[in-house]
Order: structure tokens, then C-alpha cells, then sequence
């Protein structure tokens, strides 16, 4: 939790700057710096432009707010370094903003191309071996995570993200937790619920818990017991450090997200279970990769990264070891580890570093 308060404290303060350097930015536009000559004191309060735009996204969330003016600022100064080395190797003097103009234009069409990602929901297909019994030739697990109910996905439109899913013929569905987040909605949650108890699948729809599911913050207007009894109540099975045998072809072994205190390691969870059936781990937080492999796990689902949702915050994240993968497949061993990128994502409508999705893993027997 003190990595998240940091990461907000320097968010903020890069907002801060980003209104300073933006402003005196702008400030150097042509028709700017000639209403400067007659009336200065205008001249920069209307230099607040692109500031007074980026605050539109206010209507979402300040965090938006935030995300608009830092990628104004870094895009504007790489442009501005860009345009520096030009006019010194073409021996020229700036007398147009053209890094401005190039800097406002890019940031449009990558916050437009992320507007986009966030809200559009794609479907991402695995296809994976394995020499254990199945129980028949194929095991389709359909994965959905981070859904984080209210920021790009209220429970109708998450029920028809649902809906495309029921022509797949799934064996299984998984919510590899943040199915809700810490202000979504109760009406919200429960339609969402509905949808997951309306989903066609053989053998039903299992969910562990994210770290927002239990709410870090106790002001949504529903508690964690009614999410648990909205699930039950549409068939959905929670799953909190347990595992369960599923149509007796193979195991799904739910633990519960690393932010409850004493949960089981991957090895105590699944010690006694037959190890000629396959077994499918759920864990939200992609970051315990080596005692899973140990465990005798054959596929560990995640979701939490969110694929690392604004570029370049996954790389971080790796190069902090907050977390073994960001997005995709990885084999260790035997172990199979998949990362989603989610099918929305926390508090930001934007995704500039992946997409939204669904995924679809076929499992065949080699």
C-alpha cells in the first residue's frame, strides 16, 4: 500500500507541473504571444487552454484529469527535445510552435487510440497441451478479470459482454478477481452477478477474490458478504483458498488475493489432490510464479496487471518485481501462467499500454 501512496503522491505532483510547463508552453504560440503585446495578463490566463481541457475528464474522475495532463507533458517534451536537435543541426531559429502543434496532436489520437482500448473489449484466444487426463479430447476455460465495475463497465454493459461470450461453448468460466471495485454500485454489482448466473457453460462460473473485491475502503453502498451472496445466489462458486473437483474431469483451486492476511501457499493449497487430473490454479496477483510452479499447478490464471493499463506502468512494475508478468503466456516447467489484461480496469478510462479482453484457453491432450 505505501508503493500506491507514493505512486499517487508523484502523480500529483507531476500534475502540478505539468500545468506550469504546459502553460508557459502554449504561452509561445504566435497568435498568443501577440495578444501578449497588448494585453499580457490574457494572454496567459487563455494559456490555460489546454489545462482547462485536460479538466473536462473531471466529469469521469480526477485520476483522468491526471493521466491527460501528464501525457500532455511528456509528449510535449519530447517533441520540444525533438525540434531543439532539428533546428540546431539544420542551423534554424524556432519561429513557429510546431513542437506545440505536434505535441497536442499526438496526444489526441493516443488518448483517443486508449479511449478506445479501455472501452472496447476484444477476445484472445491460448491454445495449450497437456499429457494429464482432461476427461476428452478438449478443456475450453473462458477467463474474465478486473472488471472493476463503474469506470468503463456498468452491469448492463458488462451483461452484454457476457452475452457474446454464451456461442463459445465454454466448459468453465473464471473471474480472477477485482470483479467489483471500492465505489462501484450495488444495482451495478447485482446485474453483473446476474449475467455471470446467465453465462453457458458446462460445468459453471468460479471466482476468487482481487483486492479490491473486499474493499479497501468501506464507502460503496454494498458489503463483501452480499457481492459473495449475490455470486451464490447465480450459481457462481466462491472460491477462497479451496479447491473444488469439477464434472470429475479436473481441479480448480481458487486462493484467496495476496492482501488477506494467512492465506494458504500455492503447495498447502493443493497438497492431497490427484495428481493424474489438471489442475487450474486462480490467483489474482501474478506474483508468487515460482512456489506455483513448485506446487504442481498446470495453469495459474491472473489478472491485476491489467496488462499494465497505462505505458509504460507495467514496466515498472516488473522492474520494481511487483509482479512476475504483466500480460500473456509463460510456460515454467510444466506450469502453464496466464495474465490478463482485463476485461476493463481501476479508476482510468484509458488504456495506453494494452487492450480490454476476454480469454478464451483451449487445453488439449497431447
Amino acid at each position: 500500500m505505501n508503493f500506491w501512496i507514493i505512486l499517487f503522491v508523484l502523480m500529483i505532483v507531476l500534475s502540478v507541473i505539468s500545468v506550469l510547463y504546459l502553460v508557459s508552453r502554449f504561452h509561445r504560440f504566435t497568435f498568443m504571444q501577440k495578444l501578449g503585446e497588448k494585453h499580457k495578463v490574457l494572454s496567459w490566463v487563455l494559456s490555460l487552454a489546454p489545462v482547462a481541457v485536460s479538466a473536462l475528464f473531471y466529469i469521469v474522475n480526477m485520476w483522468a484529469v491526471i493521466v491527460v495532463l501528464i501525457h500532455l507533458l511528456m509528449i510535449w517534451i519530447l517533441f520540444d527535445l525533438i525540434f531543439l536537435v532539428l533546428r540546431k543541426v539544420l542551423k534554424k531559429q524556432r519561429k513557429r510552435n510546431y513542437e506545440g502543434a505536434c505535441a497536442m496532436a499526438v496526444t489526441a489520437v493516443v488518448l483517443a487510440v486508449g479511449w478506445y482500448n479501455a472501452h472496447h473489449v476484444i477476445q484472445t484466444d491460448y491454445t495449450l497441451s497437456t499429457q494429464k487426463n482432461i476427461g476428452g479430447d478438449r478443456l475450453r476455460v473462458v477467463e474474465i478479470a478486473d472488471s472493476h465495475l463503474g469506470i468503463t463497465l456498468d452491469g448492463d454493459k458488462f451483461a452484454d459482454e457476457m452475452e457474446k461470450l454464451n456461442s463459445l461453448g465454454a466448459d468453465v468460466a473464471v473471474i480472477a478477481g477485482d470483479f467489483v471495485d471500492d465505489d462501484s454500485k450495488k444495482a451495478d454489482m447485482v446485474r453483473a452477478c446476474q449475467a455471470l448466473g446467465n453465462l453457458n457453460t458446462k460445468y459453471g462460473v468460479y471466482f476468487v477474490y482481487g483486492n479490491h473485491d473486499n474493499g479497501y475502503y468501506q464507502y460503496r453502498d454494498f458489503t463483501s458478504q452480499e457481492l459473495e451472496s449475490e455470486l451464490e445466489k447465480n450459481g457462481v462458486t466462491v472460491l477462497k483458498d479451496r479447491n473444488v473437483l469439477v464434472g470429475d474431469r479436473f481441479y480448480i483451486s481458487g486462493r484467496l488475493d495476496r492482501s488477506f492476511e494467512n492465506r494458504k501457499t500455492a503447495q498447502e493449497l493443493i497438497q492431497g489432490l490427484d495428481g493424474e487430473k489438471y489442475i487450474i490454479m486462480l490467483d489474482h496477483q501474478p506474483n508468487d510464479y515460482q512456489n506455483e510452479t513448485e506446487s504442481g499447478a498446470d495453469l495459474v490464471l491472473s489478472g491485476h496487471t491489467h496488462g499494465g493499463h497505462i505505458f509504460p506502468a507495467g514496466y515498472v512494475g516488473l522492474w520494481l518485481k511487483m509482479n512476475d508478468r504483466v500480460y500473456g503466456h509463460e510456460r515454467r516447467n510444466s506450469t502453464d501462467f496466464i495474465v490478463t489484461s482485463g476485461i476493463s480496469g481501476w479508476a482510468i478510462p484509458f488504456k495506453t499500454g494494452t487492450v480490454s479482453e476476454t480469454v478464451v484457453i483451449d487445453v488439449y491432450n497431447s
